[in-house]
């Protein structure tokens, strides 16, 4: 099964900038989509942004022009760099992979355990 760490979060003042590291792990063939959604307390989890396998990005409107996505598939790596955070970012930031070709077969809905990001004006 494919395992996801993530990485990176921490305490930051509004303006500040972190950079977020989701690394895959396990016998995995190839990854086409990884993302990245967030849960703040007391809301639901929503998508902030996702990477194909080919670097092809979508971001939420509320991170457009302040969050950058990266990827090195050699290493089955996922990087976000996130500028110009504001305290309304504060949440546990999540890495997903929907789908993962691994030595098993295809792992579906992998998650990481979360790392905070806290954000203070």
């Amino acid at each position: 099964q494919v395992q996801l760490v993530e990485s990176g979060g921490g305490l930051v003042q509004a303006g500040g900038s972190l950079r977020l590291s989701c690394a895959a792990s396990g016998v995995i063939y190839s990854i086409d989509l990884m993302a990245w959604y967030r849960q703040a307390p007391g809301k639901q989890r929503e998508l902030v942004a996702r990477i194909t396998s080919t670097g092809s990005t979508n971001y939420a409107d509320s991170v457009k022009g302040r969050f950058t996505l990266s990827r090195d598939n050699a290493k089955n790596t996922m990087y976000m760099q996130m500028n110009g955070l504001k305290p309304e970012d504060t949440a546990v930031y999540y890495c997903n992979v929907p789908r993962a070709h691994t030595g098993r077969g295809i792992d579906f809905d992998s998650w990481g355990q979360g790392t905070q990001v806290t954000v203070t004006s």
